[in-house]
């Protein structure tokens, strides 16, 4: 059967959850496969908006499994409070099943997370604070607390001893409290009763599911841009967050994978410190925030809004192998009159029409975005639009426009928040 990833194909926030949550009832099994707590999916469930920070989307659907992943790090305190929330909105949880190799987010990485920040000064990352970066760092380092280990206090216990042995030294340097083996068993004790009926072999799980005519969407956090591997380093986060990403976060094998959907705004955000091309620093950009109402889901932070950036969108075309685009917040761009597309940078003389990987031309004093204008339809409401028809003809042009520089059908279009303010042009799951 098929299935698909879901990624982000420029800096986060591009409304992934909302086509998450369009598409999931279309699949068996929805799995996150990397990130952690610093991610937010924002669905509406009845008349009900959610953010939802690890907990897969497909949680909404009865007919769904939904499932985290080896590649996620997950803060236990964040996903019973989570799954306590469904619980009272009506929503239930046991269905979700967590991979007993995904990695913990213990109190220590927090506070290590936070403190390197503030180490870093005016040169900080834009880390979201939440221990994500430590937890993948001690995962590499292979001093990490895994999930399975909640469940069996005698190792548990061991793997703190060792862990604590180089943290508490890190936390002395940094002037911070330390943390005793028992202090952390009793922080440990009541989240792992609670996470102890989910656990389960999901590789095993969803290759089983395969071979039994099942279909998985794979559901990924952040975006191309903040990939560890591929994005604008050292502003990343520390997981794969491209579409290869799905197969060493989850165990299933690329041959699985039918469709990517890369989604991507209509213009383009982003969140803390970084290169940013088409930033707009302006009273244009302030417009596009307010309208699209554009603050982080999981910090809260503004965003620094700009045009779209086709350079961006082709590079994650190819790092994603996408096989369409959705499109969101269409509508927010009827607050403009005319409408800009960054289609190539320059800088010291050259002329890009891909991503350059040097990072000090990523820089916005190193690079100049070429811009190519259209007009807009200022003031013209397209959310109650079901139709690529029922558009105007400049944002059908628009859209036509993009779908042609990134060279990806784009297939499905958002034109508010709501689940059915939507345009599907082709889009079929399977």
């Amino acid at each position: 059967m098929p299935s698909t990833v879901l990624v982000g194909a420029q800096w986060g926030d591009e409304g992934k959850g909302k086509i998450t949550d369009l598409i999931s009832s279309d699949y068996d099994y929805v799995v996150r496969y990397q990130g952690g707590n610093n991610a937010g999916h924002t669905v509406i469930h009845g008349d009900t908006k959610l953010a939802l920070h690890l907990m897969p989307s497909g949680v909404l659907y009865d007919s769904c499994v939904p499932v985290i992943g080896n590649g996620v790090v997950v803060d236990p305190s964040v996903l019973v409070q989570e799954m306590e929330m469904l619980h009272a909105g009506g929503i239930s949880t046991e269905r979700l099943a967590i991979s007993c190799d995904a990695h913990v987010i213990m109190p220590y990485h927090i506070d290590l997370d936070g403190a390197a920040e503030k180490r870093l000064g005016k040169n900080e990352i834009g880390t979201t604070k939440r221990g994500i970066g430590p937890c993948y760092q001690d995962k590499a380092e292979r001093i990490g607390i895994r999930i399975q280990d909640l469940l069996d206090e005698h190792i548990l216990e061991k793997k703190l001893e060792t862990a604590l042995a180089s943290k508490n030294h890190i936390l002395e340097h940094y002037g911070l409290d330390t943390y005793t083996v028992e202090q952390l068993l009793d922080w440990c004790r009541p989240y792992a009763e609670v996470i102890r009926p989910h656990v389960a072999e999901t590789a095993q799980l969803l290759n089983q599911a395969l071979r039994e005519g099942k279909n998985i969407l794979f559901e990924g956090a952040q975006g191309t841009l903040l990939d560890l591997d591929h994005g604008t380093y050292p502003f990343v986060t520390s997981s794969s967050c491209c579409a290869g990403g799905a197969c060493t976060g989850t165990g299933v094998g690329p041959k699985a994978i039918t469709k990517v959907i890369g989604i991507e705004k209509a213009y383009i955000t982003r969140v803390g410190s970084g290169p940013f091309p088409t930033e707009l620093d302006d009273e244009i950009g302030d417009l596009i925030g307010e309208v699209g109402g554009e603050y982080g889901v999981t910090t809260g932070r503004k965003r620094r809004c700009g045009w779209f950036d086709a350079v961006i969108a082709r590079y994650a075309a190819d790092c994603n192998s996408l096989t369409d685009v959705a499109l969101t917040k269409l509508d927010v761009l009827s607050c403009v009159d005319t409408i800009k597309v960054c289609v190539a940078y320059e800088a010291d003389g050259k002329t890009y029409d891909y991503f350059p990987m040097q990072h000090s031309v990523m820089y916005p004093k190193h690079v100049t975005p070429v811009y190519e204008e259209l007009p807009g339809w200022k003031g013209e409401d397209l959310t109650g639009c079901r139709t690529f028809e029922e558009l105007p003809e400049n944002a059908r042009n628009y859209v036509l426009y993009l779908e042609n520089l990134i060279g990806v059908p784009i297939s499905i279009i958002a034109v508010g928040p709501d689940r059915d303010q939507t345009i599907y042009r082709g889009w079929s799951s399977r």
